[in-house]
């Protein structure tokens, strides 16, 4: 009899044990094999493309054709360069076009439009924005980014860079400095300045008059832009000095720097209209001192070979420390290879091996058989080389703290170019000031408009 429990529900008894029944294996699922191989074979293609890619940018091409527009050393002086490089390169034919600096940047920007361009040509450190679409970008492997900053001045490694790409490779260097006419400064016992104070004392006293109130001899040639060779130049080493931030050139600063300028020739009247270029007047034995960069020498020299001259580091402002380096103004040519060229890797090796020590060297002999001295060094390895030459030395002794800009003479980029636009603008202003149509802060405020119009054009501020 089945017993019952308090609530009269009958109570089963106990079930037996339900014994666990282990669950059936489920069977693992292979993967496909056609997969694995496919897999296989993208990777070793991948792997086989990759490598033959680092192969290709490393090795060395041994046979092609490129031209290079040159624009101011004769053949002469890298043709013996060239030679070497083709006989240890057989297959690379390289032929050197010197160019004339007569509408060079049209007629370089002409034969890039019909596809004609050379596949290396000479282009001012100032001209990066311009020819930007056209540069070709330094392949790490010839010579990386970090090795370019360690071998070359830091206003190069700024200078002719687009993005994070370099651009070009100078085989030569040049700076505003200041020439010093040794019979002058012999006669009256005087010393080259070292700052600004100094060079405007000294400049009123090397200063002659005749009884006419005529200047007879000047003390430097500085306050116009009529007869003042590279007051571009000489204007932005102010500006830079002073703190100017050359794109926005307004504010105290700005002004301070431009009334300095006008000073030598508003004030002190050591300078006029009525005397010849600066550069004329210096090798006629007629002015004491004169900014201009190195290679005007060879000018002076032709001009008048007895003169005694010698050249010395650019005058600065009072530093906030001692170790603080030098302010100078760079202005030089760099080498360039074209973006559409057949031939980039044979130019940019080329290029490598035109831009060592020893190929420098060579070229810098070639040019000093031939005009007395070669371009300064551009690397930071071989400044020392040449830091007592007396034209040289005082360029590479403060190349340390040179910076660029677009504010620069001689450059010949014609009426668009951005050195020819910049610069009319701050000549305008110099002049309103000089005629006293304008006072510095209405000057300025119409040049910075303008710089600002044509930097924007260029992609330079926003």
């Amino acid at each position: 009899m089945l017993p019952v429990n308090n609530n009269t529900n009958p109570v089963l008894p106990n079930p037996p044990p339900v014994v666990p029944q282990a669950p059936l294996p489920t069977p693992k699922k292979s993967f496909p094999k056609k997969i694995i191989i496919i897999i296989g074979i993208v990777l070793s293609v991948i792997l086989i493309v990759l490598l033959a890619i680092t192969l290709l940018s490393k090795k060395k091409i041994s046979s092609g054709q490129i031209t290079w527009w040159g624009l101011w050393e004769d053949a002469s002086v890298v043709q013996p360069l060239i030679d070497e490089y083709q006989n240890t390169h057989p297959g690379i034919k390289i032929n050197y076009i010197k160019q004339s600096h007569q509408d060079y940047r049209e007629r370089l920007t002409s034969a890039m439009a019909k596809g004609e361009a050379p596949d290396i040509f000479s282009f001012h450190n100032s001209w990066v924005p311009m020819f930007k679409n056209n540069l070709d970008a330094l392949p790490a492997s010839i010579l990386n980014p970090s090795d370019f900053a360690k071998n070359y001045y830091k206003t190069i490694t700024s200078d002719l860079v687009n993005g994070n790409s370099i651009v070009g490779i100078p085989l030569g260097y040049d700076a505003l400095t200041l020439f010093i006419n040794d019979d002058i400064f012999t006669k009256s016992g005087k010393t080259p300045p070292a700052n600004w104070d100094d060079l405007r004392i000294l400049a009123k006293e090397l200063t002659t008059k005749n009884e006419k109130d005529e200047i007879t001899q000047s003390g430097i040639a500085l306050g116009q832009t009529e007869n003042v060779d590279h007051w571009q130049e000489i204007i932005a080493l102010l500006m830079l000095q002073n703190g100017v931030d050359l794109s926005r050139p307004t504010g105290k600063n700005t002004e301070g720097a431009l009334v300095f300028f006008t000073n030598f020739a508003n004030m002190d009247k050591v300078w006029d209209s009525s005397l010849p270029a600066s550069t004329q007047a210096f090798a006629g034995g007629k002015l004491a001192m004169y900014f201009a960069p190195s290679w005007r020498a060879f000018e002076i020299k032709a001009a008048n070979p007895n003169l005694k001259f010698h050249t010395v580091p650019v005058p600065q402002l009072p530093k906030d420390t001692p170790d603080q380096p030098d302010i100078t103004y760079a202005t030089y040519w760099a080498q360039g290879v074209w973006s559409k060229s057949a031939s980039k890797m044979i130019a940019w090796q080329f290029l490598n091996f035109l831009s060592s020590q020893e190929s420098l060297q060579k070229m810098y002999q070639n040019a000093s058989t031939i005009r007395g001295f070669g371009e300064a060094y551009p690397r930071i390895d071989m400044a020392s080389l040449l830091s007592t030459h007396p034209i040289l030395g005082s360029i590479t002794t403060q190349s340390a703290g040179a910076v660029g800009w677009f504010l620069n003479s001689r450059t010949f980029d014609g009426p668009t170019g951005i050195n020819t636009q910049v610069s009319n603008y701050f000549r305008d202003a110099i002049n309103s000031i000089n005629r006293k149509e304008k006072s510095p802060t209405d000057a300025l405020k119409t040049c910075a408009e303008g710089v600002t119009q044509i930097l924007t054009q260029y992609g330079l501020v926003r």
